[in-house]
């Protein structure tokens, strides 16, 4: 048996030594606009939902909320990825390492919330049009907004709390950032305890989520094959930023798992590194992109902010 020990820092192995210095400050350029247009586009969108009183509305509440947790996910990476991208030794504390995959993992589980909850809200209103504002109340959208937030926090602080105690053998994680799956890799302890709560959050949860999204969609179909031609326009110009959202999302947590849980180093390595950031990096740039250009009432405010200075 492999000696364990509880281990104060780990290394980032997936870190390429044999990059040039004018690539790796390239590679910092590269993340560095990421960040600030991520910054920018969702501060934008936040500002401009709660400024102007037309944007009140539950559809738009649950974007902001989206639109907070995307600034509290790319918090979480971008800031340590440019550290990193400089840095010659790729070491990070334990305890950091662990603050950051509390906060990824909260993100991510916030987002499918959200994506969720949105679905299900764009179900109410295009199926049951004259009784929207009775069934979607601003108590409600509180009520919603809040357990997402308040869940996902927990759930993720009782997944972290279940990994502390672990006893490891190393202290390579071979990503670019701390990643709960890698470190449990890395224990010489029993994890089934660890391994049975995943299994039952994912099959209790996610699947109940997965469950209504399909519901919500299926609904929404119905109702637009029967419906009108203004019913099915409805549907479109609402639906699709947050399909595209969600698919988005969905691909790139499906290629995080597929490049964490199998041999892929006949890849490329900057490849491997494009597939596990594509759900932390894309996402929240692709959301504000989405909504902002795509729903007429955030792109005409928009508008009349920066052109006109006035919301």
């Amino acid at each position: 048996m492999k000696n364990s020990t509880q281990v104060s820092y780990f290394i980032l192995g997936a870190y390429s030594y044999s990059d040039t210095r004018l690539l790796i400050y390239l590679y910092f350029l590269i993340v560095l606009i990421f960040y600030i247009s991520i910054i920018c586009a969702n501060v934008l969108l936040i500002v401009v939902i709660c400024l102007n009183r037309s944007l009140h509305e539950p559809m738009y509440i649950f974007l902001c909320s989206l639109f907070v947790n995307e600034l509290f996910g790319s918090t979480g990476l971008f800031p340590f990825l440019l550290v990193q991208i400089l840095s010659d030794i790729h070491i990070v504390s334990a305890p950091f390492c662990f603050l950051q995959i509390y906060c990824l993992y909260s993100y991510g589980t916030i987002e499918f919330f959200s994506l969720t909850i949105m679905g299900y809200d764009r179900h109410l209103a295009i199926c049951y049009p004259l009784q929207y504002n009775s069934r979607m109340t601003y108590n409600k959208i509180a009520v919603f907004t809040a357990l997402i937030w308040i869940y996902s926090l927990l759930i993720n602080f009782v997944a972290l709390c279940l990994t502390l105690p672990l006893q490891l053998c190393g202290n390579i994680i071979n990503k670019v950032y701390c990643d709960n799956y890698h470190v449990v890799k890395l224990a010489c302890s029993d994890t089934s305890v660890n391994n049975l709560f995943g299994l039952a959050h994912v099959f209790t949860v996610i699947l109940g989520l997965i469950i209504l999204i399909l519901y919500s969609y299926m609904k929404i179909l119905k109702v637009c094959y029967y419906g009108s031609k203004q019913t099915r326009q409805k549907a479109f110009s609402t639906c699709t930023p947050h399909l595209a959202s969600l698919l988005n999302f969905s691909f790139g947590v499906f290629f995080e798992i597929i490049q964490s849980r199998f041999n892929l180093n006949y890849l490329p390595n900057i490849l491997r590194i494009f597939l596990s950031l594509y759900w932390l990096t894309c996402q929240p740039l692709i959301n504000p992109l989405l909504y902002g250009f795509k729903m007429s009432k955030i792109r005409i405010v928009c508008r009349n902010l920066i052109f006109e200075g006035k919301v």
